[in-house]
């Protein structure tokens, strides 16, 4: 894949080259990058992928042009496609986090983690209190820039053959279940947790080789055919609550970008998230409402099941926190934004977005002692206080000054 990448971008270059009658037309040519989504056509989160290549051409056109394409159409299978914009075979590509826990585990932070953000909590935490920047730090050890461009509503929760209310009834269930923590919970309750990609989820309900599964929100699960092969939903999404994706961007192409194309590049993003949650927001209640005409049968866990589900949520946030810096970093800084917006949270229910999780006290209390353990405490916190300032104060960035942000860091 990088050997045909690196050829056709020669190819192109002679192209430009050669037909290039001077050196101030071509100055004037935008800037091209070649971006690929991690989804199928047949996955419909692709649609936030394309309204921000989409987006980036019309408010930066002239300056930076996204040549976008389908998933598997360069980068044949999704697990490739993180390297392939690391190395540079690709300029840039959406992507889901936890996808690359294996490379280091921080990445499940990044998106969904079971039991604690809501969609509209990565959305705050993300650009007002630290979120953007240490993601920055994680992706840029692997010559990346991230740019977090969509968020849903919760997931559907998953979508089984037998009914699901009780922790117990998961025992013995077969699931396909993305995430490492997600299936570490359904193991410690005795289910079998299987990660089966979704080009082969279908077939392998319809086969019986797994009982139940969960992928995405009502619309997703739609176009993938689900509501033919399983007849209940088990609520609520516990397992991913704040669905992210991003785009990963090749740090040597962004370095190469004009000031202004960087700029559009991280405003588009920010659109784009916005839109991509009110949209999905609306279809999954459009959606829901087409499962349950096809005769999905909704079951929703008891209570005292979701407080359970919690305790063990944070126990594995804690184990991980313990055995990697990176995590613990992450992992208190999105603790210390709950905390901060805990007070005010609690005084507007029930009309906020988001929950502050029962166990929030014992919760930070045990991250920020790990986190000074790590040596991470005091860059963490440092971290929100020069977020805060600089959105507080709003220097607008202005084409004449070289991009680092916006607003600008003071």
């Amino acid at each position: 894949m990088r050997k045909l990448s690196i050829a056709m971008v020669f190819v192109a270059f002679l192209a430009v080259v050669t037909a290039a009658p001077s050196e101030a037309a071509s100055a004037q040519r935008p800037a091209r990058l070649t971006m690929q989504s991690i989804w199928a056509p047949s996955i419909t989160l692709w649609r936030p992928d394309k309204y921000f290549a989409d987006l980036v051409n019309v408010l930066a056109d002239g300056v930076v042009h996204v040549d976008y394409f389908d998933g598997g159409t360069l980068v044949t299978t999704s697990d490739e496609l993180f390297d392939a914009v690391s190395t540079g075979a690709l300029d840039l590509g959406s992507d889901w986090p936890s996808y690359w826990e294996g490379k280091n585990t921080v990445f499940a932070l990044f998106t969904s983690v079971p039991m604690i953000f809501t969609p509209g909590d990565y959305m705050v935490w993300y650009w007002q209190a630290g979120g953007f920047e240490l993601a920055q730090e994680m992706y840029g050890k692997y010559g990346m820039v991230w740019l977090p461009h969509s968020v849903t509503s919760p997931e559907s929760g998953q979508r089984t053959n037998v009914p699901i209310r009780r922790l117990q009834d998961y025992a013995g269930i077969k699931m396909r279940q993305c995430g490492r923590n997600q299936a570490r919970i359904l193991e410690q309750l005795g289910a079998a947790p299987v990660f089966t990609p979704g080009a082969e989820i279908y077939l392998s309900l319809q086969r019986g080789v797994l009982d139940g599964a969960e992928f995405s929100v009502p619309e997703v699960d739609w176009s993938m055919g689900l509501q033919e092969v399983t007849k209940y939903n088990v609520q609520p999404g516990w397992h991913q609550p704040g669905p992210v994706s991003g785009i990963m961007i090749n740090k040597q192409s962004y370095d190469r970008l004009p000031d202004r194309a960087k700029f559009i590049l991280k405003q588009a993003a920010m659109a784009t998230m916005m839109w991509s949650w009110t949209f999905f927001e609306y279809s999954s209640g459009e959606y829901t409402d087409k499962f349950l005409e096809a005769g999905t049968t909704i079951t929703r866990l008891e209570d005292d099941a979701i407080a359970e589900l919690q305790a063990i949520a944070d126990r594995l946030l804690i184990a991980d926190a313990r055995a990697n810096r990176d995590h613990a970093k992450v992992a208190f800084s999105m603790v210390q934004f709950l905390k901060d917006v805990q007070l005010w949270r609690d005084s507007q229910q029930p009309y906020m977005f988001g929950r502050t999780p029962p166990t929030l006290e014992k919760l930070y209390e045990e991250l920020r002692a790990i986190a000074q353990q790590h040596g991470v405490y005091d860059d963490v916190m440092t971290l929100r206080e020069r977020v805060r300032a600089r959105n507080k104060a709003q220097e607008f960035w202005t084409p004449s000054m070289p991009y680092t942000g916006n607003p600008v860091m003071p």
